[in-house]
């Protein structure tokens, strides 16, 4: 499969390093000029508890790639998917495909723009990386991607999709409930992005708070809320259960918004709480902690 992904960092570096070990025909499209350095010097090396791999794979700018692929995967934050999937509608073709297990909501309808709705795949994946420097990513512990069509109509090409990517050790799965784990995801990280962020603490420091928890569950309650008045059949004690054992097991970690804000970037609240809180208006559902949360980290962006 000619595969294109869009963006190199941290899970756009782990799925292609697996997905061109597996033999798959993999580029990367990347706007970095520091990891589109260190990929063509260095190749793109992957740390696993298997060990180490690296694995020489193309990588340019957009603009320096021509012809068509079969499927391209969004792997930007969501603020950079409108420039992305922009930067790439030349490499769409009438039998193109687009995949987005982005953080958040509303990434597949920025999409839309580019790519046929009927041929957009949306997603989540729990798959653990980290981005050590450029072209150097480790991916340490167990996970999995749940993917479906946006459109929720079936498609041969879900599950090829899904089998080129567990073929690769990207254990996927093609359900048609995929907007359950999209949603119990968002809440996990609406609850634990936007605390931590705020507070400057780490995981374990906000798990140890009666606060911490009080404020998380109450994140968690208004999201799947939400949800469940979409329609979407999410589980709240499953996601509690999921921001407890982080709480117990990833004591030191800083989620990616509170990196974001202490290194003085852009976050993704406005994909992740806002857009909870914008579907929550839309549907007449109060999100008054989402929306408090919401507020602080736009105030902490502006700060920084």
């Amino acid at each position: 499969m000619k595969i294109a992904i869009v963006g190199a960092g941290a899970m756009g570096g782990l799925f292609g390093a697996r997905l061109a070990l597996a033999g798959q025909a993999v580029s990367f499209v990347e706007a970095s000029d520091a990891t589109i350095e260190a990929i063509r010097q260095h190749g793109l090396r992957l740390d696993t508890p298997a060990g180490q791999e690296t694995v020489q794979v193309p990588i340019s700018r957009a603009n320096e790639l021509a012809g068509t692929f079969d499927l391209l995967v969004i792997f930007t934050k969501g603020f950079h998917t409108a420039a992305a999937i922009d930067s790439v509608r030349h490499l769409v073709g009438p039998s193109t495909w687009a995949l987005s297990v982005q953080n958040g909501l509303g990434n597949a309808d920025i999409i839309a723009s580019v790519v046929p709705a009927e041929r957009i795949i949306v997603g989540m994946t729990n798959l653990p990386a980290d981005l050590v420097a450029p072209g150097v990513v480790h991916s340490h512990g167990e996970g999995h991607v749940t993917i479906w069509s946006n459109d929720s109509v079936d498609s041969p090409n879900l599950h090829e999709v899904a089998s080129v990517f567990s073929q690769a050790g990207l254990p996927c799965q093609a359900d048609p409930q995929v907007q359950v784990a999209i949603w119990e995801k968002v809440a996990f990280n609406a609850a634990l992005n936007s605390v931590c962020a705020v507070t400057r603490q780490t995981v374990g420091a906000v798990g140890a708070s009666e606060q911490g928890r009080q404020l998380t569950t109450s994140i968690i309650a208004e999201t799947v809320a939400v949800a469940r008045a979409a329609g979407i059949d999410a589980d709240e004690p499953r996601v509690i259960a999921s921001v407890d054992y982080a709480f117990n097991n990833h004591q030191q970690h800083k989620p990616s918004m509170l990196q974001d804000l202490e290194a003085g970037r852009k976050t993704e609240i406005d994909f992740i709480n806002g857009a909870v809180v914008a579907k929550g208006r839309q549907l007449s559902i109060d999100t008054p902690v989402l929306s408090a949360l919401f507020n602080l980290v736009k105030l902490s962006e502006a700060k920084a």
